[in-house]
């Protein structure tokens, strides 16, 4: 039977139906897509992820000549989801790489370095973990002492015979952790020793500044006038090796203010023969003037050996502990008869006793240092190392202007002269005189202590001249001047 025409049409339209059905099929199955976010907003579709990071490795390559480095990464918070779909609008690679650039700076391989102090933490980025290392020993170095540090890390310490120090212990007081971390370009990144060493030191890699030499100038004067310690001084000029070296007029030296990012930690024990300064006894003879002194004894100086810890931050003595004291050659006090008709409140302006038991150690000089991390002229002397609740004396006759307990000072003291001079004693554990009262010199005015603002137990000394303490016209003098035995 013949088909007629339009069953054959009919034919023809299920032929194609099952083979258009068939090709459906076939072609619609989900395709592979990756969907780009950064920090959860997002930027688009694009077809394959490892050529986005192809093309960001490529397109960077002036971070890869800057750091040395021979990969860069995508940015901190971008996220690549894979999705998979029948059909997706997509972008291109350069396209979102445009679009990152101007939102997030791209990364690089490295560390982080966190130092944790008691209210802050700071961050360190390095590409090489032993530049953070090395930077760190430096420091170290730099205020314990090359030598010294390279004897105590190689335990080749020469034990005390008689007299001479030993490093016990040299740590950073602060936590530091480190991880892998994926650095932001535009971070300060470190990639030399030199460099963090100097950041670690002064707290900045800029250019300290420096000063010429002038005619009579001497390291003291010149760390003083320029508000820097003798020791900053020292570490920003490594060719001195002592206060007591010499300066030529036209020498140029660098006035470096160390800012120390890391507290280096140095605990020691220090043996050593220190003078112990002779008394002067003074009798009074009724017979004699005023002014008419007579030396019946001449004083000599005696020797001890003293044993103490000495703990050190950041180069600066921190603490001061008493071990042992014994007389190598004893003191030899001076005998003085003086008149007796005088006024017993008014004191000598020489011959001034020494405030405290001998034994001491001078902690912090007069000038300029860093205490608390803050730059601050220090105008006076501090005097450890004898021992907490020891004696402390008035170095000459007056009436004491002041006893009373004050911040920062703690307990102190301070003693009219009636000469033109003031002398004030802090941080004392009591006292042991109030206002109003007379004292002779050597008498006991009160002990030594750590009230106040004190990193251990001292007696805080200071010499006032030209009128009572913090008032117009007063001023405070290096308290060397007025006593011996420096």
């Amino acid at each position: 039977m013949k088909k007629t025409f339009s069953e054959i049409l009919c034919i023809i339209g299920i032929i194609c139906i099952i083979f258009l059905s068939f090709g459906y099929r076939k072609s619609s199955e989900p395709n592979t897509f990756y969907k780009i976010y950064l920090n959860g907003e997002e930027l688009g579709v694009i077809k394959s992820k490892n050529e986005l990071q192809r093309y960001i490795d490529k397109k960077s390559t002036q971070y890869k000549e800057l750091y040395n480095v021979n990969k860069i990464y995508e940015p901190n918070g971008l996220e690549i989801k894979k999705i998979n779909t029948y059909e997706a609008q997509t972008v291109s690679v350069e396209a979102i790489y445009d679009a990152i650039s101007q939102k997030e700076p791209f990364t690089i391989a490295g560390y982080q370095f966190a130092i944790k102090k008691e209210d802050s933490t700071q961050i360190i980025y390095v590409i090489d973990k032993d530049v953070f290392q090395k930077s760190i020993d430096s420091i170290v170095s730099t205020f314990v002492g090359k030598e010294t540090y390279n004897s105590y890390t190689q335990k080749t310490q020469i034990p005390i015979q008689t007299t001479g120090n030993l490093i016990e212990s040299v740590y950073v007081d602060e936590d530091i952790t480190v991880k892998n971390y994926n650095i932001p370009v535009t971070e300060t990144i470190y990639t030399d020793v030199a460099t963090l060493s100097k950041y670690l030191l002064f707290g900045t890699i800029e250019d300290q500044k420096t000063y010429v030499v002038q005619v009579g100038d001497t390291i003291e004067d010149v760390a003083f006038n320029n508000q820097i310690s003798v020791e900053e001084f020292l570490i920003s000029n490594p060719t001195f090796t002592s206060e007591k070296n010499l300066l030529f007029p036209g020498q140029e030296v660098v006035i470096g203010m160390t800012d120390p990012q890391i507290s280096v930690v140095s605990e020691e024990y220090n043996v050593s023969d220190i003078v112990s300064n002779y008394k002067v006894e003074v009798q009074n003879d009724p017979n004699k003037l005023i002014g008419d002194d007579e030396v019946i004894q001449k004083g000599e100086n005696g020797l001890e050996r003293v044993s103490q810890r000495i703990k050190y931050v950041n180069g600066t003595i921190y603490y001061v502990e008493p071990i042992s004291k014994e007389e190598l050659k004893p003191t030899v006090n001076e005998i003085i008869i003086k008149g007796e008709k005088y006024v017993p409140s008014v004191g000598s302006t020489s011959n001034w006793l020494w405030p405290t038991n001998s034994g001491y150690t001078i902690s912090s000089d007069y000038g300029y240092r860093i205490f608390g991390g803050i730059r601050e002229p220090h105008l006076a002397i501090d005097i450890a190392g004898t021992g907490y609740g020891s004696p402390i004396y008035a170095v000459t006759n007056g009436v004491v202007s002041e006893s009373q307990y004050r911040y920062p000072d703690g307990n102190y003291v301070c003693i009219n002269h009636n000469n033109g001079y003031y002398t004030c004693y802090a941080h004392m554990s009591k006292q042991n005189v109030v206002k109003g009262q007379v004292v002779a010199r050597g008498d006991v005015i009160g002990y030594v202590g750590q009230s106040g603002l004190a990193t251990g137990p001292h007696l805080h000394f200071e010499v006032w001249v030209g009128g009572a303490p913090w008032i117009k016209g007063s001023a405070r003098i290096n308290p060397w001047t007025m006593l011996s035995g420096r």
